[in-house]
């Protein structure tokens, strides 16, 4: 099995690879004055990636004066990679090109029989699948991205204790290394705020921005960060440390920490919200919730969006607050990180327009420095594919490291 950074030997090489990447299409000229190589060198770097069937001609530039420049592009089918999302609602998998064209998908609903072992040979059979469904041959399969909810090990391809699952057995383990043997690829591991903010990075415009900050809502909160295009880590594991942010030291204690008092995460996640509701209606207070279940404790989060659309009282104020809070957290984040752009995903994101609109004017309000600090808000670009897609992109991104 060779090596991810094997496949481009060449430093240099490498350093053009990745240029062409960021860029899209990019011609000889534009490439000259980037690197910084001499014309022969790029020459000949030029030479030995199209050789070797990493880049491809693209046609020609616009004169500046003189010759119209050559134009050159990655070979999108050099290789595949694959992403592998594992979240607590549900998991997915993608087959990608090398510019993270989705190929084809696999999604998997995260019930109470789904344990990482079964999850783990469904991965196995659709890879399988996809691969010949598509024609590729295995020389041409590159690896797979992983991309788990936190805590994880990347050293050791390990996902911690992870907290949420529905089954058992998510707890220690090596999906790095068994997915490795099972497939015969590389296999990378990292948390998926992460891996989603590297899909988003990418689909987006990759020289206009150099601080980035995700946010992720849903089951819990989970966030990452770039700076100058790379992904800042901690000594530990980071991406569920948002949730864990004080906003009120007399507050409800963490749904599973309960030591931790007024943490973000204890007024803002589905949990939080479905408990609040069925709290609510058990002290007599009028929704259309009361009509669609028997017991106040079957509220769940579809529920909660289908009253909201229908304008109920409870399911506004409760989102309402919940986004509050959110915003609250968000400025906390720009007042210490003051990324560029802000990119927000997950269910209670993409899933009401209320959440996005109440919880960005709250982060703003309270943001030190605006409106002379111009942050940018956005929803994802990927939506459900952001996290999987991102896992695809780290492989691509260790052929450059």
């Amino acid at each position: 099995m060779p090596n991810l950074e094997e496949w481009i030997p060449n430093r240099k090489a490498k350093q053009i690879f990745a240029e062409i990447r960021r860029r899209g299409v990019v011609s000889k000229f534009d490439l000259l004055e980037l690197s910084g190589l001499t014309s022969s060198t790029l020459t000949r770097m030029l030479e030995e990636l199209a050789t070797t069937g990493w880049i491809e001609e693209s046609g020609l530039g616009e004169s500046s004066g003189g010759r119209r420049p050559l134009l050159y592009r990655l070979k999108q089918d050099r290789g595949y990679v694959l992403g592998l999302d594992i979240s607590r609602s549900t998991s997915r998998l993608v087959l990608c090109d090398l510019q993270l064209e989705k190929i084809d998908s696999a999604s998997w609903q995260m019930t109470e029989r789904m344990t990482p072992e079964l999850l783990m040979e469904e991965v196995v059979r659709a890879v399988g699948r996809m691969t010949a469904d598509k024609g590729i041959a295995p020389d041409r399969l590159l690896g797979l991205g992983i991309g788990a909810v936190g805590p994880v090990d990347r050293a050791r391809g390990m996902m911690l204790n992870p907290l949420y699952f529905p089954a058992e057995g998510w707890n220690e383990v090596p999906l790095g290394p068994r997915l490795e043997a099972e497939l015969g690829v590389p296999a990378l591991l990292d948390n998926g705020a992460n891996t989603a903010l590297l899909a988003e990075y990418w689909a987006g415009s990759p020289q206009q921005y150099r601080h980035l900050l995700y946010v992720r809502a849903g089951v819990g909160l989970r966030s990452a960060m770039m700076s100058n295009g790379q992904l800042v880590y901690g000594a530990v594991d980071m991406e569920g440390s948002v949730g864990h942010m004080i906003i009120q030291t007399d507050g409800p204690p963490h749904p599973e920490r309960p030591h931790v008092y007024g943490c973000l995460e204890s007024f803002v996640s589905i949990p939080v919200l479905e408990k609040q509701a069925a709290a609510r209606l058990k002290q007599g207070r009028r929704s259309v919730l009361s009509e669609w279940v028997d017991r106040p404790d079957d509220v769940d989060y579809r529920l909660l969006l289908r009253a909201l659309s229908a304008d109920d009282r409870l399911a506004t104020e409760l989102f309402t607050q919940a986004a509050t809070y959110f915003g609250i957290g968000l400025s906390n984040l720009l007042n210490i990180l003051h990324p560029e752009k802000v990119i927000l995903g997950g269910p209670l994101i993409t899933t009401n327009e209320l959440f996005y609109q109440i919880s960005t004017q709250v982060a703003l309000k309270n943001t030190l420095y605006y409106p002379t600090y111009p942050v940018t808000f956005t929803r994802g670009k990927l939506s459900d594919d952001a996290l999987a897609v991102g896992a695809a992109a780290m492989v691509v991104d260790r052929l450059t490291s």
